[in-house]
Parts: C-alpha cells; structure tokens; sequence
C-alpha cells in the first residue's frame, strides 16, 4: 500500500488524484462461497496495478476544494471569481469531462468577436488577413512594417515578448494587439514576459519557418491538406450524405495564437472541481494546511494543521509561493527558485445591469485595453453574450479586470474606489446609463504566475533538485502552463509518472 499526499485541492492536486484512482481500476472480483475475491495472479505474472495499492489524501488549507476555479451565484448572475472557461483544443480536458459524465458548453457566435480599445473607441479584432488590411487599428506604416517578418533573422533561444514581436512585426503591433493580450491571459508585462514560455508556438514556428507569415501560410494549407483528406474517407466508407459530418474546426485550427473555442458549463466553471471531488469520494480533507516537509527514512512527514501525516510520496500542487514556505527547511535553494516566481495581484469586477440601462450593443466577447491608452482597467468581458445562464432574461453580467503586473496597486483599492474607477472606465466605452443593480468584487492578492526570462533556467533548478528527491513532485500552473488545459495535461502527466514508480 502505497500513501500519496497530494497538497493543494485546485483542479491540478484534483486532477492528479482522480488520474490515479481511474488509470488503473481493480481487477474484477468473482464470488466464491459468498466471498468477494480477486482472480489469482499466475507464475509470473506481476497482475496489473491495481489503485487498492494507492492510500490517496488531497490536502486543502481553504475550506472548499477548487481553488482559483470559483463560481459566485447571487441574484440571478453567475460571476467567475477566477477562469471563466477553457479552449477545446486541448483532447485531455475534455476527455476528462467526458470521464466525469459533465457536459462541456461552448460559447456561442458572439465570443468570436473581440474588440481592443484603441483611439477612444472599440475596434473589432481583425479574425483574417484581409480584415486586418481593412482595419484601422492599425497604420498602414505599421501594416507595411510587419511584413519585415519574411526577411527577419531568426530570434534568440529566449527574448522578451516586446523584444520578439518588435523585432519581428512592429512596435505598433505590440502595443496595440500583444500588449492587451498579454494583460488578458496573463495580466503580465511583454517587456518582462518570455516568448518561449508564454506564447511557445509563436517561437516554435519562427525557429520552424523563419517567419511568422511564412509559417502560417504553410501550416494554413496544411490544414486544408488535411481537411480534405477527412473528407475523401468520409465519402469513401459511403456515409449517407443525411449524417452529419463531425470534423471539429477547433482541432483543426493552426497558428501560433492558442486556437479553440472558449468552453465552460451551464453552471460555471466550478462544474468539473466538483465533479472531481465527488469522484474522489472522501479523499480530500480541507481546511487542512501543510507547514513544513521531513524526510524520515523511504517516508516524507507532513506537518498539517492536524497533526503529522506520513506518506511515500507526495505532490505539491499549491501555487509556487505556497510549496515555497513548506519546502523552505526542507531545501532552501528549491524554495528559494520558487519563490522567485511572481504572482501580481488583480481583481475581478462583476457588475450586473438590466439590458435597457446599457446602450452599447454587447454582441461580443468583450474588449481589453492597451496599456498605452492610459486606462485603469485591463478589460471587460461580456459574459452574459458568451454563455447561457450568466444572467437572467433581460439581464447582462460584465466583468471587469484590473490590477496586474503594471499597475498592482489598482486591484487593492478600497471597495468603493474600486467600483468607481470600474464605472468611470466603463460608462463612455459602453454607454453605461446608471450605477449597476448587482456588484460584486473578487480580490486575488497574488493572481497568476509570472514567466519571465529566467523561467527556463527556475524550471531546470526545480527539475535538478528534484531528482535528489525521489517520490516528491510538485505540479500547478506555476510552471508549464498557466490554463486550465495545462494543469489538466500536466495532472496526467504527474499521475503517469507516480504509477511508472509504483509499478
């Protein structure tokens, strides 16, 4: 029997715990005499792995399971208080969905239309190279600029976004499309943020293709190639042309921008945290706090809040400031790479109006902002637009953001402040007539994880030192991925790892 404490009850230490107990169900029982037996193990034959070999803890120091996976239901609005979906073009995620018998809900037509915030009014995101021509978001000395790209030597191992996309398009192009994505994936900072790390297909296909249009161009016929092809089978087995033909576009979608359709269920996020836990049937403890790690023989003790908990290996699935603290007099060098991964603070603004009160036609996903136009507010989404249920009829939700790595000091306003600065920002971009009839505000002191130019070189420390600990893993979004599809991916790939040892 073999004891696994995994530390951290987000959807990484759940996911990991739910991989272990369904990778390798039981082998089943027969009766015999009116007990329940399991079949004989022949000569020879080590008999599989069973998960009955696997005593399996999750510890949560909060008194819920889910973490940053939070949904807020009040007065008919449905707020996400962290991530409001997932993309579907990673399969593990929803394997898993399909594994926990929930059902994944994709946003509908309005999420396809985003909008950047430039020059005092919305400009629709351009979604092809002819729109992009058409559009006057940006110049045509920035439009002509870009195409630099064919001729632009190839890059470092690793740069600064800012460095990257200057270098390889325009400054324009950074501070008026990747500056606000940077703000709304990772509320971080291009100029401090590695291309390698946050966005690794953009560098994959410049070190691929030499060029990011020469890369697209070709990965774009690829994929008509392999359209095509799916479709010669589908005639050859003779299907009736009545099916109908189920060729996913966000699977076939290529390019270096994540790709996919933002994904959520009817009643939030917080659907598949609960689904894990459930199917973990008893085995996460919370409000169970872990202080310190010992090894003690083949056995690491855990100082818990409740006392000491012993156990062969063992996760940390915390944020990497939180494994930083437990970890401190166990390894001082692994603590210290950890906490040198910065979480900025941010704050997330739910306000919730009846439709009549606002002008602006929200048929979108919503809009971020560049940092260069002088806002305080990094973005606000539509929520309502994007899914069913976030708010009742004749009601729409926005939710705002604001703080991050450039400006922390916002996302720690006082509550009043904070509501106003959202208001003042949002009442000229969407005709906002009055004060909303529902606010509420989400504070996270530290947000998301940073992946800055040293992160290449904190991920071989924390690979090195770890190899001196057998049975010790650590796993989350502080490390390779910050999406939901990445703790997902990364809690198999911990799980498969856990039961190669086990074996």
């Amino acid at each position: 029997m073999k004891k696994i404490a995994i530390v951290g009850g987000g959807i990484s230490g759940l996911t990991v715990a739910y991989a272990l107990i369904s990778k390798n169900p039981p082998s089943p029982p027969f009766a015999k005499g009116g007990d329940i037996l399991y079949p004989p193990l022949k000569k020879g034959d080590r008999g599989g792995f069973l998960n009955e070999d696997l005593d399996i803890t999750v510890l949560e120091s909060d008194n819920r399971p889910g973490g940053k996976i939070w949904t807020d239901k009040v007065n008919g609005f449905l707020c996400e208080k962290g991530p409001n979906g997932f993309l579907d073009n990673k399969p593990k995620t929803l394997e898993l969905c399909a594994d926990l018998g929930i059902e994944p809900l994709r946003s509908n037509e309005n999420a396809k239309k985003r909008y950047i915030f430039s020059q005092g009014k919305l400009n629709v995101l351009p979604e092809s190279p002819l729109a992009f021509l058409k559009s006057d978001l940006i110049s045509w000395h920035g439009k002509l600029r870009i195409f630099y790209d064919l001729i632009a030597p190839k890059g470092p191992e690793d740069e600064t976004v800012a460095d990257f996309v200057i270098r390889r398009l325009c400054k324009e192009a950074l501070e008026k499309l990747i500056d606000p994505m940077c703000s709304g994936i990772f509320a971080g900072d291009p100029y401090k943020m590695s291309i390698r790390h946050c966005f690794p297909r953009i560098k994959e296909i410049e070190q691929e293709y030499g060029s990011l249009i020469r890369g697209m161009i070709k990965l774009q016929r690829a994929k008509k190639k392999t359209e095509a092809k799916k479709m010669r089978s589908y005639e050859d087995k003779n299907f009736s042309t009545s099916q109908p033909l189920n060729f996913s576009t966000s699977q076939a979608k290529v390019g270096p921008a994540p790709s996919g359709n933002l994904t959520s269920f009817y009643n939030g996020t917080q659907t598949i945290t609960d689904a894990l836990t459930e199917k973990l049937d008893g085995r996460v403890r919370i409000g169970v706090s872990v202080k310190g790690l010992e090894k003690e023989g083949d056995l690491y003790r855990l100082h818990t809040s409740e006392g000491i908990v012993y156990a062969d290996i063992v996760v940390l699935a915390t944020p990497a400031y939180a494994s930083s603290e437990i970890l401190r007099d166990f390894d001082k060098e692994l603590s210290k790479n950890l906490s040198g991964i910065s979480y900025p603070p941010v704050s997330v603004v739910c306000f919730g109006y009846k439709s009549e009160k606002i002008l602006h036609p929200l048929n979108g996903f919503g809009f971020l902002i560049p940092h260069k136009e002088g806002k305080k507010i990094l973005g606000t989404l539509w929520d309502s637009s994007i899914f069913p249920n976030r708010a009742t009829e004749g009601h729409v939700l926005l939710r705002s953001m604001i703080g991050g790595a450039k400006s922390p000091e916002l996302a720690m306003l006082e509550d009043n402040d904070l509501i106003n600065t959202v208001f003042d920002e949002l009442r000229p971009i969407v005709s906002l007539k009055t004060e909303p009839d529902m606010v509420r505000i989400y504070r996270w002191e530290k947000a998301i994880p940073q992946y800055d130019l040293r992160h290449g070189e904190k991920l071989r420390i924390i690979d090195d030192r770890l190899k001196s600990c057998p049975g010790l893993y650590l796993t989350g979004n502080a490390y390779r991925g910050i999406g939901m599809n990445d703790c997902i991916e990364n809690g198999y790939k911990i799980a498969d790892e856990i039961i190669k040892k086990c074996q």
